[in-house]
């Protein structure tokens, strides 16, 4: 053989041994995160999300890729981005910031009885909700974290005493899609501490607006705003709106304060979302969702904008910045 036709020969072979182990690696898995929120909105999430997938040896674009679904808000939009997703058979489908169980929609319905693994996140008891058999054993194709913050809003509502103790008359801003356990809380927290308690429902751009609309007539003397998947994607606005009110105010979530509300009081949104990632890679890895026991956060902390408190007029009690975790400048 002629040297040159030999290192052709020999390029060809070299050549060709990585496209045949390529051909022989196995797909790379697909998982979805679906969100009623807005990709805007998810941002940080998606960074503690993406944390505890790493944590079990996944990294996106690496060994893992993600197809990201988000009705902005719009609950609607959440059954047909179900359908695709089911459609597309991912491995495992993440249904972050979902509308209460308690008022099942075509998308639960439609993840529940499809044999994807789903990881969710509920503010709810998904046991009482139906959604799983047990905290321990949720059994099925389903698993994930309840924050139950809707039993921290008798909690809240004591910290905005603390802060605001002339307040008589307390609104509570409500989405009607959720338990009423937000407004069992809040009402049994204020027959405690002999005030009057509003209660407003909202659940569209519209329904806010009117909400506070009510308080020209109501006059409320301070806020506390419940969780909800939508208020999330609508910070920025009821921030606003409740400034232009002059309402002291108590929220479930910390973006609310980061975007200018009074304070907030509520779970490590990061650590959950750290936990949903890692639930997310267990199960790649072979575990059944059904057998990973549902996570409850241990991790609450309470951040107060101080420059909302200025603007207010209010001075915020060293006991309340003795509790803080943060305390926005």
């Amino acid at each position: 053989m002629r040297r040159r036709d030999f290192i052709t020969l020999l390029g060809g072979a070299a050549a060709a041994r990585p496209l045949a182990a390529r051909a022989q690696q196995p797909a790379m898995p697909v998982i979805a995160y679906l969100s009623s929120r807005s990709a805007e909105s998810d941002v940080s999430m998606l960074v503690a999300f993406r944390r505890g997938l790493n944590e079990t040896g996944y990294v996106e674009g690496r060994n893992l890729a993600i197809e990201y679904r988000f009705a902005d808000g719009q609950y609607a939009r959440l059954p047909a981005l179900a359908t695709d997703l089911i459609r597309r058979q991912v491995a495992v489908i993440v249904y972050a910031g979902a509308p209460s169980p308690s008022n099942p929609d075509a998308a639960w319905q439609q993840l529940r009885a499809s044999q994807i693994p789903i990881v969710f996140n509920t503010g709810q008891d998904p046991v009482r909700a139906g959604l799983v058999a047990s905290f321990n054993r949720p059994g099925g194709n389903i698993t994930g974290i309840s924050t139950l913050v809707n039993l921290l809003t008798g909690k809240s509502l004591g910290l905005l005493h603390e802060l605001v103790p002339n307040a008589r008359t307390i609104a509570l801003l409500h989405s009607a899609l959720s338990l009423n356990t937000a407004v069992n809380d809040a009402r049994a927290a204020t027959a405690t501490l002999g005030l009057q308690l509003i209660v407003l429902n909202a659940d569209t751009n519209s329904e806010i607006d009117a909400a506070f609309a009510t308080l020209n007539q109501q006059r409320a003397d301070a806020m506390v705003v419940a969780t909800s998947p939508f208020f999330v994607t609508r910070a920025k606005q009821i921030a606003a709106l409740v400034a232009s009110h002059r309402l002291p105010a108590i929220y479930a979530r910390r973006e609310f304060a980061e975007a200018g509300g009074l304070m907030s009081y509520g779970y490590d949104v990061g650590d959950g979302y750290r936990q949903m990632g890692n639930y997310a890679g267990r199960i790649l890895k072979g575990d059944k969702a059904g057998d990973l026991p549902v996570f409850q956060p241990t991790k609450f902390e309470l951040v107060i904008n101080l420059k909302t408190a200025k603007a207010l007029g209010l001075e915020i009690p060293a006991k309340l910045l003795a509790l803080s975790d943060e305390v926005i400048e």
